[in-house]
């Protein structure tokens, strides 16, 4: 006796032989594995990770290190380039602005204010941090204090190991605190980043980290949130 399973293979083997629904099945396949996650899903996710950033800048010791938000196009900076000369340099565009404006909402919406922003000498970065760190944003603006040890060393720039060497000793400062919840927001550039995490960051991307051990990359904490 033939059973329901036998009649209905016989049935599909049937239909895949008719042109064009072997492939109809294929592409629906494909189209149902690419459509987005639900919303509810994402949203999830979101909180989730907000939650991981709030809880870790809570209980301090730690530094924020955030690679400047979106710029113009182009890779480094125009030949000639001077740190008092802004237009000499590739600098945020207009998204580039909003996005840090959005950083600092995230920071103000979660009651976390920074014991301490302090950026690399370049505009991108310093108008990261003034856009980001706004009287708009928190009622009165908080100082950016420029620091050499946060600069580009891209293209032999600057001195990287003296300058890796010195955010290093800030960051072993920082983790010996007594006081809990005190944080620093640090504002630089990717190769910087890089070397101190090994984490290689997109533009407007900022990741948790802390002092861990000498000779050690930070440990990072919490990342993966850009705006």
């Amino acid at each position: 006796m033939t059973s329901l399973a036998d009649l209905h293979s016989a049935s599909q083997e049937r239909e895949d032989r008719l042109p064009g629904v072997r492939e109809m099945r294929r592409r629906l396949v494909r189209a149902a594995v690419a459509l987005p996650l639900s919303g509810p899903i994402l949203a999830a996710g979101q909180d989730r990770r907000d939650s991981t950033y709030v809880s870790t800048l809570q209980r301090g010791h730690c530094v924020v290190l955030i690679r400047h938000a979106q710029t113009v196009s182009g890779i480094g900076d125009p030949p000639g380039m001077r740190l008092d000369d802004c237009s000499s340099q590739r600098d945020l565009s207009e998204e580039g602005r909003a996005q840090s404006r959005r950083l600092g909402q995230w920071f103000r919406q979660h009651g976390l204010t920074p014991s301490r922003v302090r950026s690399s000498q370049w505009c991108r970065c310093l108008n990261t941090a003034k856009e980001a760190f706004s009287e708009k944003n928190f009622g009165t603006m908080l100082r950016v204090e420029p620091w050499t040890a946060l600069n580009s060393f891209f293209q032999g720039q600057g001195n990287r190991e003296a300058q890796l060497a010195e955010a290093t000793e800030a960051a072993r400062l920082i983790a010996g605190r007594k006081s809990d919840g005190q944080f620093e927001v640090w504002v630089t550039h990717q190769v910087t980043v890089s070397a101190l995490t090994g984490h290689w960051p997109s533009m407007g991307e900022m990741l948790v980290a802390a002092y861990d051990s000498p000779g050690r990359p930070f440990k990072i904490l919490a990342s993966g949130l850009a705006f």
